[in-house]
């Protein structure tokens, strides 16, 4: 028996995981991922069976949990957006050596076009460097389905299994056929070989000979995947090979079917004969996949017979940001051109009424009056940099504050700001998130404590994960300790409340703390007012 539901992309995944007999899912926040871990917290058959779902202190925390509950014999899943998974790489590649016992999902969130991410890196990268099998949905019921075959495929082949999705399909809806019941939680159960979990090197020598033959029966499992279709056309001047959500995009371009032969991909690795069937049905190959070049780069070693491969890397697709319809249809015109008419007489011009609006730090927020009083101190030191980090505060960077110099990664304010100091820099100055402290700048502020370097880090703390929906921030009430605890000196560990009031007084500390010449912590500490709204209308209700 089935039901329908309207569901996001990372809904319909999650769904799909509970129903499949998810034991535990872990997750860092991160857009376009979050709302995976925050469907399984609120589902009503995760809370009656208790399903662990916990929001981990990193990726590579998480990433770790879930594969210890793989190592339980139960189904496990872990999710995060693209550049969580830099954060996860060291247990991810190796999660490939260990192998798995229960079923493991590994959910990596691209974010073509760069809405809410550094970069655009494609995960599937990552998948292919660690011999993994992928999973690419390209509708909101291919992610639901998906996760019950990711599931049993991962035991099948004793792997961890990546699902990629983009932001695209992540957060839209559509209407999913899901199973109205769950089946049954694995039970408690050990690896039959547990000596593949000890990588050391006369254990991983071996396994990763093995590992090597089970990349094979990837491939034949993609071979034969209902999730992999080839759908033969007429005309052969070009034959389509769409992976993932792009599979929509030439459905919209030829509403009443292809009159080219298309191949939808969305399992790897590449099935070379469905490739090879393409190719023998074609005088030329458009290759059409969000993200980068992966499939791009490999056809054109993959198939050695000279024959034409067209996409990005030619340029008659962008190589930067998301695919749409029209610039889809903008390509298949190239390469048509007699068909060009039709194709791009259905691309819209562009809205005159829409209008971009950058995004700023919300009205009554506490970073606002950091860095008001940061900018006050700092105004009479000309060399002085402040070195910041990823959370809604990095939207100090604009106007009207125009406050920090840099941001790099998840941790980073503190350790660049540790070497610039290193090199001779006065002040500098380290603004950090409370979550993002606890993620990966403990590490840092470790390194900057063994050697008390001169250098003031100011820990920014709103009492949530305000960028990504107001999740637990795992610091909550204990980041003094945690600075305490790990050396630095309690005379320069500061604490002041950020509100406009104490306006004077944060700069007044401010100034004190960074003509100090060793480490000092200063904890500004005011509730994100839109955690705090939610809270008050809590407690109303």
């Amino acid at each position: 028996m089935s039901t329908r539901k309207l569901l996001l992309g990372d809904e319909a995944l999650a769904l799909g995981a509970i129903n499949a007999g998810l034991s535990g899912a872990y997750a860092y926040p991160g857009t376009p991922s979050t709302e995976i871990l925050e469907y399984v917290q609120s589902n009503a058959v995760a809370r009656e069976r208790e399903i662990h779902s916990h929001w981990s202190s990193n990726e590579k925390t998480a990433l770790e949990e879930a594969l210890g509950m793989s190592f339980c014999g139960k189904r496990s899943m872990v999710s995060m957006k693209h550049v969580g998974l830099n954060v996860a790489a060291d247990p991810f590649v190796n999660s490939s050596m260990t192998g798995t016992n229960g079923g493991m999902l590994v959910i990596s969130a691209d974010d073509p076009s760069m809405h809410s991410s550094q970069n655009e890196q494609d995960s599937r990268f990552y998948a292919d460097f660690a011999i993994m099998p992928i999973l690419e949905p390209s509708t909101q019921q291919e992610a639901y389905d998906m996760a019950s075959y990711g599931f049993e495929l991962s035991e099948r082949l004793k792997v961890p299994v990546m699902v990629r999705m983009v932001t695209r399909l992540a957060h839209s809806r559509s209407v999913v056929e899901v199973a109205e019941h769950a089946v049954p939680e694995n039970r408690l159960r050990f690896p039959d070989n547990p000596r593949q979990w000890v990588l050391m090197p006369g254990n991983s020598r071996v396994r990763y000979r093995q590992l090597l033959e089970d990349r094979k029966r990837m491939e034949e499992e993609a071979e034969h995947s209902s999730f992999n279709s080839l759908a033969l056309g007429n005309d052969r001047r070009i034959g389509i090979l769409v992976s993932g959500i792009a599979a929509n995009y030439i459905n919209e371009c030829f509403p009443d079917g292809s009159p080219f032969t298309v191949l939808k991909i969305s399992q790897y690795p590449l099935p070379v004969n469905l490739v090879s069937r393409l190719a023998d049905a074609c005088d030329e190959i458009f290759v059409v996949e969000e993200g980068q070049p992966v499939i791009e780069r490999a056809m054109r070693g993959l198939l050695d017979r000279g024959l034409k491969v067209r996409g990005k890397l030619d340029g008659v697709l962008p190589l930067t940001g998301e695919l749409t319809p029209d610039n889809v249809a903008a390509g298949l015109a190239r390469l048509v051109p007699d068909m060009a008419g039709k194709l791009l007489a259905e691309i819209p011009d562009p809205s005159r009424i829409v209008v971009s609006r950058p995004p700023a730090l919300c009205q009554g927020c506490g970073h606002r009056d950091v860095y008001a009083a940061l900018n006050a101190v700092l105004d009479a030191s000309p060399t002085a940099k402040v070195f910041g980090d990823i959370g809604c505060y990095t939207l100090g960077w604009l106007a009207p504050f125009n406050a920090i110099d840099t941001c790099v990664d998840m941790g980073a304010s503190i350790t660049m700001a540790k070497g610039a100091a290193d090199a001779g820099l006065r002040p500098a100055v380290a603004i950090i998130g409370d979550s993002t402290f606890t993620h990966s700048g403990m590490t840092g502020l470790l390194d900057a404590v063994n050697e008390n370097t001169p250098m003031t880090v100011i820990i920014s703390d709103n009492l949530t994960t305000g960028m990504t929906g107001g999740q637990d921030s795992q610091g909550t009430g204990k980041l003094e300790d945690i600075c305490l605890g790990l050396g630095a000196d309690a005379a320069h560990v500061r604490t002041i409340d950020s509100l406009p009031k104490n306006f004077e007084d944060m700069k007044a500390l401010f100034a004190e703390e960074f003509a100090y010449e060793g480490l000092s912590v200063i904890v500004s500490r005011r509730e994100c007012i839109q955690t705090a709204r939610r809270h008050a209308k809590g407690k109303k209700q």
